[in-house]
């Protein structure tokens, strides 16, 4: 072939190549933001793809790990939606979307998918807050380079109107860029499960700081709550995080429906002063995201508020101390089904809402799932609970259950149990151990009818089980105060 021919053909070839691209590029058909190369779809699962497109155009779908080929229709606005069945856990695959031109998602895993939100200690990433650090973060970042782990966080949106899709985000793969912008509570649980489950973890962090459970609820699930009021589309939003709906509306509702096992929370400070309504919002928040998810009641785990100087909040000082926010979370396990609550009595820190010890959360939160949901077995996984309490003359003694191997303080004196009487006024107590037993007697109180343990905004708890994990704060009145 002469060298003008050459050059003309090699010219017309690029060209065509050039062009393909560009088309496959400005595909029309377009996937929520949510889908992105790189991600994790949960596992021996039908779960849902969608996106929009041209109105009543034709879209089909082909997955790589099967080759099987799905078809479906866009609407009048473009939408569609189709499920796909997924493999086990394996990896990486190809999705192709076209509708004439082909769009393609690469180096996609089959494997776990956690939702993970909450407000700031949910959000903290690894590198920490500006003079708050995360204990051993550092090391663990240099550390975290694992393409089985893949992260996404959902960027931050508040707003009045329901969204049908999320800001633009990408799915990362772990390594030390990536996660040391990411979730600390969510990274340490997924980097357990990973390790003890050998199958890739995808994590999807959904979370803003300082935010009120209620802005993470519908409008349609806060009409039962007169007190709290819902703003109108027109409204401008004065509380980017507690205001109600706005963030259900902006970050919550545009992921609803992706493939998940289930869901880690972090969150109650901002409600803290609230405690008595808290003890029906959130199992209301549990049974929406349920209800919207259409997956039954997936695992629902969350971590509790830990103590902290609450006192020292602006206009805080007349406030209920945030014990009774936790006795709130404690009394949620038995009313949200298929749930369980890492206790954080222990990691606390009397002059900053963030502990620095995310890792003993994160981890605590993975026990939860490695025993309940994935059924690994002899280890202790969950806190002692407070079970009966039974008054003998001046004596009472308080039973715990999920304490089958015992109790300990390890060696410290127990201190931070009270006893009252009828007048509901609280002393401290002498507390005896004795396998899952504290027996309590107090000079001032002759006739106790209430116990409290650890009942406090902040304070360091005392009482473990026998594999280290603290007992929650509790109390055996209704009282008010």
């Amino acid at each position: 072939m002469k060298p003008f021919r050459r050059a003309l053909l090699t010219s017309v070839i690029a060209t065509l190549l050039l062009n393909f691209q560009f088309a496959t590029v400005l595909a029309e058909v377009k996937p929520a933001a949510i889908f992105t190369d790189h991600m994790v779809l949960q596992q021996n699962s039908n779960v849902a793809i969608w996106g929009w497109a041209k109105a009543n155009t034709a879209i089909k779908l082909v997955t790589s790990w099967n080759n099987k080929k799905y078809a479906v229709k866009s609407d009048e606005a473009g939408k569609w939606k189709l499920k796909v069945s997924t493999p086990a856990a394996g990896g990486p695959y190809e999705i192709s979307i076209s509708d004439g031109e082909v769009l393609k998602l690469k180096d996609i895993l089959i494997g776990e998918v956690w939702f993970c939100g909450g407000q700031s200690n949910m959000e903290m990433p690894m590198k920490g807050f500006k003079g708050q650090p995360i204990i051993g973060s550092n090391e663990d970042v240099l550390k975290s380079s694992n393409d089985k782990i893949r992260l996404y966080t959902v960027p931050r949106s508040s707003i009045t109107a329901r969204q049908e899709n999320s800001k633009s985000s990408v799915w990362k793969a772990a390594g030390p860029e990536s996660v040391v912008n990411f979730s600390a509570t969510a990274y340490y649980f997924g980097q357990l499960l990973t390790e003890l489950l050998h199958v890739p973890v995808g994590l999807i962090n959904d979370s803003y700081g300082g935010s009120s459970i209620e802005a993470w609820m519908s409008p349609e699930a806060l009409k039962k709550y007169p007190e709290i009021k819902i703003p109108a589309k027109a409204d401008t939003i004065k509380e980017v995080s507690r205001t109600p709906t706005t963030l259900y509306n902006g970050m919550l509702y545009p992921v609803v429906g992706y493939g998940i096992k289930g869901a880690i929370w972090y969150q109650g400070e901002s409600n803290y002063e609230r405690p008595f309504q808290y003890e029906s919002l959130f199992p209301d928040l549990v049974s929406e995201w349920r209800a919207h998810w259409g997956l039954g009641d997936f695992p629902f785990y969350f971590a509790q508020i830990a103590p902290y100087n609450y006192k020292q909040l602006p206009a805080a000082a007349d406030k209920l101390n945030a014990a009774f926010l936790r006795d709130a979370q404690r009394k949620s396990v038995a009313r949200i089904s298929n749930s369980g609550m890492a206790v954080l009595m222990d990691v606390g820190e009397e002059n900053c809402i963030h502990p620095s010890n995310k890792k003993q959360g994160g981890h605590r939160l993975a026990y939860q799932a490695l025993a309940l949901t994935y059924g690994i077995k002899g280890f202790g996984y969950t806190s002692p609970e407070f079970d009966t309490l039974t008054i003998d003359g001046s004596t009472a003694i308080v039973k715990f259950k999920m304490a089958a191997n015992g109790m300990t303080s390890f060696g410290k004196t127990l201190k931070l149990f009270e006893l009252a009487g009828a007048d509901k006024k609280f002393y401290p107590a002498s507390a005896k151990l004795s396998g899952s037993s504290v027996t309590l007697t107090c000079d001032q109180v002759k006739n106790p009818v209430a116990v409290r343990y650890a009942f406090k905004d902040f304070v360091v708890g005392d009482l473990f089980s026998n594999e280290g994990l603290p007992v929650s704060s509790f109390r055996t009145d209704n009282w008010e105060n």
